[in-house]
């Protein structure tokens, strides 16, 4: 949160009460996720903190997808972070801040009188990012089958894992056609079968209704964007892992 600061992974409070049994965080599957990790650092010679495996762990995956999908990168990882206490936190502080949508996970608590893609404009501005950051961020997270509880919306490819450009060639292909299902949620048809390929919400369908997010995707969507794409990915997804690094930013 650009706002004040809180968040992130700065002391690893995601295992402690109240983040750990927020909807949002999916509990069951981050305890599993956890328990990993914290294997992992018991098992190493020198002391590193949890909050910095978590992140090295998501570093380490975005370079393997990038790999899958061609592209030689190292992602930057920035060390340094410790690792709060449930004396450290003040709970009650913390239990308002819990969040009721996602929209990089393509996620909602319920519905709100507030349309999916003004709350993630609202997410997007807190976390201090672009509308390019953004957008390369929404396409990264939709290939690699970040969703909130696995949900497949948004997940334009067969290639689920690989962090390719394939939320965009298939968001802008004029061979498909959007069809709406319910009030959030709508079908990827082909034009001319009319057999349905992918389902979507608003706010993925939201990058290429909108002009300016459209320019963007068809940026993205050129046969030789991958690379660049990769790259811009990267560079958001690391701002976003450091925003919380006041202490150096």
């Amino acid at each position: 949160r650009g706002s004040d600061f809180r968040g992130g992974a700065n002391g690893a409070r995601i295992r402690l009460a109240p983040q750990k049994d927020w909807e949002g965080n999916e509990p069951a599957r981050l305890q599993k996720v956890l328990g990993v990790i914290e294997g992992i650092q018991a098992g190493l010679k020198k002391p590193v903190s949890l909050a910095d495996l978590i992140v090295l762990g998501g570093t380490a995956a975005v370079e393997k997808a990038a790999r899958d999908a061609g592209v030689e990168v190292s992602v930057p990882f920035l060390a340094g972070r410790g690792d709060a206490t449930d004396e450290m936190t003040d709970a009650d502080s913390f239990d308002v801040l819990e969040p009721i949508h996602d929209g990089y996970r393509n996620w909602l608590k319920q519905d709100y009188s507030v349309a999916a893609e003004e709350l993630l404009l609202d997410r997007s501005q807190l976390m201090g990012l672009t509308a390019p950051e953004m957008t390369a961020l929404v396409g990264g997270m939709r290939v690699l089958g970040a969703n909130h509880g696995g949900a497949k919306h948004g997940v334009f490819t067969d290639r689920e894992g690989v962090l390719s450009n394939d939320f965009f060639v298939n968001l802008t292909d004029m061979c498909n056609s959007w069809h709406p299902v319910s009030g959030n949620l709508y079908e990827l048809r082909d034009r001319n079968s009319g057999a349905v390929k992918w389902s979507a919400t608003r706010i993925d369908l939201l990058f290429g209704s909108n002009s300016i997010l459209r320019s963007y995707a068809e940026v993205y969507a050129q046969d030789d964007a991958q690379e660049k794409f990769v790259h811009d990915f990267i560079k958001a997804w690391v701002k976003v892992m450091n925003a919380d690094r006041f202490d150096v930013n």
